[in-house]
């Protein structure tokens, strides 16, 4: 499992907040998407043998979001 967070800008409300986290449920090989409207992130642990970071925001553009990698220490 790995642990990666995007900034997503898009993100203005929790109504966005529940779409991105309902991509844990749609999405085999996440195990838990955290996202916060305030922070304008969402935080995805998955299993990188079953799904790509790619296919992770596909599936959030689909969703109307545009998520990108945010740097990480």
């Amino acid at each position: 499992m790995i642990k990666k967070v995007f900034r997503v800008p898009e993100m203005y409300c929790s109504n966005c907040v529940i779409a991105l986290e309902g991509l844990e449920d749609s999405l085999p090989g996440i195990k838990r998407v955290s996202a916060s409207y305030h922070k304008q992130q969402m935080e995805v642990i998955f299993d990188e043998t079953s799904i790509s970071e790619s296919r992770i925001i596909a599936a959030a553009h689909d969703l109307g979001f545009h998520p990108v990698p945010a740097l990480q220490n």
